[in-house]
């Protein structure tokens, strides 16, 4: 039987309109199930507890859980790719840093690209870095490390484990005519392993995750790459005060979703995000651990895709500068 033409044209036009409709519905009922947060590090890592921390307090504004996991490997860009392939439809978003989001693109060969294949959630943190040796060494401050570092030319050994932390250590090295063997870890609890049983001579990483082995005396620390000191290390001088401007570096923390995800479910998970990072439970264990909350009028996805084109702008040159490949 033929259909009639008009028939046929308005059985056209709601086949048509199904994919937007099932959007709209899949915004209306988000979310009906527990939400992933794939993590680009392994468990105990900075990334890892700034995401628990979220997740905790997430849970309520959506209503339903947020489940971590842990996928770490190839400075985050493992993860990473993994939330590249996810369903664009909340149920899965990813927390990263500046080195995920922005420094691999520059980095590696990806199988997808860090500033399009991704919608910005929101901002959420940033944290100290800080460059730290073993408590053997015998340098009593910056200068005094540098000069011990040029009397030993590629005999010391730096642990880090993220491109990031490379990165600097290689602009460390221009900077102040020294040279040492960089040894990249997976995660930053091997690197301090290694450095606290003097395996390797030093190490950049976050000042959360080496402040207990500064403490309690198993690692020094010579300076944090912020534009001011830590408060939890205020003794410690910043890399500006010690006559090195250029060193100055702060990595951030953000969350994303997959590109495609619609606009109404990325406000509602950007919406959880502020509302969590406004907890002052939130805010003050951030703070113990070395972390920042941004503030809250640029806890935006705005300002996150800001913050990523702005790295790239800076960095993938510098990158390419200095000939930094993966190995």
């Amino acid at each position: 039987m033929t259909l009639p033409r008009r028939n046929f044209l308005r059985s056209a036009a709601s086949v048509a309109a199904l994919p937007a409709l099932s959007r709209v519905a899949l915004a209306q009922n988000y979310p009906s199930r527990p939400v992933t947060m794939i993590v680009t590090f392994p468990a105990g890592g900075a990334a890892d507890v700034i995401a628990r921390v979220m997740a905790e307090r997430m849970r309520q504004p959506l209503g339903q859980p947020v489940i971590i996991e842990n996928i770490g490997g190839a400075d985050g860009s493992i993860g990473v790719g993994r939330a590249a392939r996810a369903r664009p439809d909340g149920y899965t978003i990813c927390l990263g840093i500046d080195a995920t989001f922005v420094l691999n693109g520059a980095f590696y060969s990806l199988p997808y690209d860090v500033l399009n294949d991704f919608v910005p959630i929101s901002p959420l943190a940033t944290g100290p870095t800080v460059i730290v040796a073993r408590k053997t060494m015998p340098a009593a401050d910056l200068s005094e490390l540098i000069a011990w570092l040029k009397v030993h030319p590629n005999q010391a050994s730096a642990g880090m484990n993220t491109l990031s932390f490379r990165l600097l250590a290689m602009r460390f090295q221009g900077q102040t005519g020294t040279q040492f063997n960089i040894v990249p870890y997976r995660a930053a609890g091997a690197v301090i392993g290694d450095l606290v049983a003097g395996q390797i001579d030093l190490a950049i990483g976050t000042l959360t995750s080496h402040l207990p082995q500064l403490r309690a005396g198993s690692e020094k620390a010579y300076a944090v790459a912020g534009e001011a000191r830590s408060a939890l290390a205020p003794d410690v001088p910043t890399f500006a005060e010690m006559g090195l401007p250029t060193l100055t570096y702060t990595n951030w923390y953000g969350l994303f979703a997959p590109r495609g995800t619609p606009t109404d479910i990325i406000d509602k998970l950007s919406a959880a995000a502020v509302e969590a990072l406004a907890d002052p439970a939130a805010r003050s264990r951030l703070a113990e651990l070395g972390y920042e909350a941004f503030p809250r009028d640029r806890q935006t996805p705005r300002t996150l895709a800001a913050l990523q084109r702005a790295g790239a702008e800076k960095w993938w040159p510098i990158i390419k500068e200095l000939g930094l490949k993966a190995e």
